[in-house]
């Protein structure tokens, strides 16, 4: 599990490519370091995966088809930096909101308002997935537990503070780049069941 409070930014130092296999290398900062062992999860950008080699500073990952796929770590490229966070512990403070690690989809950036002291961004999700967008609602983004702030048909926005445009990659994104998305698995539960409850009296109904 993770709370989506990203510890900072590691950068992609090597890549290597395999059909349908990926690898990538990240150089993790030294507090990052301490106790990570190869097994360990540790959040790439919101997706979990799990440590497979460790040399110095150098921790590697493997990624699947499947993550390829459904995320934008297969976009990566050497000196490209992606937000890392290590598996929670029982204990530690939840200063965000649960998260899986498990990506639903990419989302690009449709716009970008700043301003002085923060900035407005906006995404556009896919169609299947936009009955999970609320005004309020918790969204993952790279990895990053936000509030929506607003929802406009399937675009909706957050509001970035100072704290996390400096500590995440979402300081120095640009428009059209593709965020990984991961839906509050509460609201997504919740939503669920409500139209699966609905179609089952519609049913009885008929």
């Amino acid at each position: 599990m993770f709370t989506g409070i990203v510890q900072g930014t590691a950068e992609v130092v090597a890549i290597e490519e395999k059909p349908q296999f990926r690898s990538h290398t990240l150089r993790l900062p030294p507090e990052r370091l301490a106790g990570l062992e190869p097994g360990a999860s540790v959040a790439n950008n919101g997706c979990c995966l799990t440590v497979t080699r460790i040399d110095g500073d150098r921790v590697s990952f493997d990624l699947m088809q499947e993550t390829l796929r459904v995320t934008n770590l297969g976009l990566l490229k050497p000196g490209d930096r992606v937000n890392i966070e290590r598996a929670a512990r029982f204990g530690d403070e939840i200063g965000g909101h649960a998260m899986s690690g498990h990506i639903l989809c990419m989302a690009p950036i449709t716009r970008i308002i700043r301003s002085e002291n923060n900035r407005q961004v906006w995404f556009r999700l896919p169609a299947e997935y936009r009955r999970y967008l609320f005004t309020k609602g918790y969204i993952g983004i790279d990895g990053i537990s936000l509030t929506i702030g607003e929802v406009d048909g399937g675009d909706f926005c957050v509001n970035l503070i100072p704290e996390t445009l400096e500590r995440t990659n979402l300081g120095f994104r640009e428009e059209q780049e593709l965020v990984n998305i991961e839906i509050d698995p509460q609201t997504q539960a919740i939503v669920d069941t409500v139209e699966r409850v609905l179609a089952d009296q519609a049913g009885k109904n008929d």
